[in-house]
């Protein structure tokens, strides 16, 4: 991860006084010697002594500096994280993909804990839970006030054990009680099947430590029950993302070696790197080629890449490579624009900070970030349309997004227009019965774009949508 950064100097912070008595600090930040704007942190050592004497009641030290950090990191941009003991434990299984609790992935909104998405098989999945539903109280604690961190503590704990989930869902305008058993859950993020014979379908819903190693035994059982694959479909679809070297893997499964998957550019000597379809830049160490037991086939075989506004900094990298090598046909909808690097440094041995460093670019240059990949053949989610796809946020819609540092933004009126008629459709779709309702689980006979996926690699007309258009970049407002 790099040098840690250094402090060179002593801070006083006069409680009573609250004032800083050092002149001499400096920032020693990987060998640069970078003043520090004295006359901001006596003003932040005056507010921290002002706190410690005349606040109503005693404020604990450790929490005040650390809500600084915290502030000071989350102030740079959506993707910037100071980890505390907990956050950190968490971040760590969240990459692993193992850990014991309900099985959602959660955003706070308005206070309160918003469900982003079930994950799937999970017992939340199986409790009925929604993408968009309100978290209200978690057992007979409110949740409004709890910070992300505090919350998700609550919800995880032992395997066996039950926890119950006060749900807000406002599209049926109605809360009610759920009681979850906890388990440890193993987010599969390779799903596979042969749709029909001689084509296949796989689905990566993340890029975890186990990706890579799941994706080679998923090809390979689907070889075994048809060794003569004619196409394939790789879907990303709400696929968030997750570790770079996976992405780097998954693109090299299907180009030549050594081809560039991904460029990245920041301050940093290290941040300005090329990564290649070549072992040395996703095998872990100890470990060969991960890759070596796929079928030479996979490399000249038919491809198809799904994506949608869900799709994002991984699964963006992985279509986008793709997409400049002319490796695949991407289709769908234009993916999210997340072109960001996160580096994760350590602070201690429990604690750490996830930092924005540098911008992804695609092989040909382009930068991802509030921009997105931009399909080669844009279809829309149901025969009736791009139903909802308004209702998802992007990058550009996050607050404080990095810009993608290429050229002029300009800002979408039609957006929200757009999502309030999304969100009417929403409301009336979740009023008639599951098996009734428009948009079908992904890789089932009734998925529209997997349909036209497959008859794309059959060489038989596209249903191409009349209404998806290519994003006007966003302009950020001063």
């Amino acid at each position: 991860m790099g040098q840690k950064i250094k402090i060179a100097g002593w801070i006083s912070v006069g409680v009573i006084a609250g004032a800083l008595t050092t002149v001499s600090l400096q920032t020693v930040a990987r060998g640069a010697m970078t003043p520090l704007p004295l006359e901001e942190i006596q003003q932040l050592s005056a507010v921290f002594g002002l706190i410690k004497t005349d606040y109503v009641e005693s404020v604990d030290d450790k929490k005040l500096i650390t809500d600084a950090i915290s502030g000071m990191v989350s102030s740079l941009d959506p993707h910037s994280q100071y980890f505390n003991k907990k956050s950190y434990k968490e971040f760590r299984e969240g990459t692993s993909g193992r850990f014991v609790g309900v099985g959602i992935e959660i955003t706070q909104e308005d206070g309160l804990i918003k469900i982003v998405s079930p994950i799937e098989g999970s017992p939340a999945f199986r409790a009925g839970l929604k993408t968009g539903d309100l978290i209200t109280k978690i057992d007979e604690t409110a949740v409004k006030g709890l910070s992300l961190s505090d919350a998700v503590k609550r919800m995880r704990g032992e395997p066996n054990t039950k926890v119950q989930l006060t749900i807000l869902r406002k599209d049926e305008s109605r809360s009610f009680p759920v009681t979850i058993t906890r388990e440890e859950i193993k987010t599969q993020s390779v799903k596979g099947k042969l749709v029909e014979p001689g084509y296949a379908w796989i689905r990566l819903s993340q890029f975890q430590e186990r990706t890579v190693d799941d994706f080679v035994r998923k090809i390979e059982e689907l070889y075994k029950q048809d060794p003569h694959i004619k196409g394939l479909v790789l879907d990303l679809r709400n696929d968030p993302g997750g570790l770079l070297d996976a992405a780097v893997a998954i693109s090299a499964a299907f180009l030549p070696p050594d081809v560039t998957v991904v460029s990245t550019n920041g301050q940093l000597a290290e941040s300005k790197a090329t990564y290649k379809a070549s072992p040395e830049f996703y095998a872990r160490r100890g470990t060969g080629d991960p890759l070596q037991r796929l079928p030479a086939a996979l490399k000249k075989l038919p491809l198809v890449v799904l994506v949608n506004e869900g799709s994002a900094s991984a699964s963006e990298i992985v279509a986008g490579a793709l997409q400049d090598h002319k490796r695949a046909t991407i289709m769908g909808s234009q993916t999210f624009g997340k072109g960001s690097v996160q580096t994760v440094r350590p602070l201690g041995p429990d604690t750490g900070l996830k930092l924005t460093t540098a911008r992804y670019y695609t092989p040909s240059g382009k930068s991802i970030q509030a921009k997105g990949i931009v399909p080669d053949v844009m279809v829309d989610e149901t025969a009736e349309g791009d139903l909802y796809a308004a209702l998802r946020m992007r990058e550009a819609d996050l607050e404080k997004h990095l810009s993608s540092g290429q050229g002029a933004e300009v800002k979408d009126e039609a957006r929200e227009k757009a999502r309030e008629e999304a969100r009417k459709r929403l409301e009336e779709e979740s009023k008639k019965p599951l098996a009734e309702r428009r948009l079908p689980e992904f890789g089932t006979d009734n998925d529209f774009q997997l349909r036209q996926a497959l008859n794309r690699l059959k060489g038989q007309p596209v249903m191409v949508s009349k209404t998806l258009t290519e994003r006007e970049p966003e302009k950020k407002e001063n």
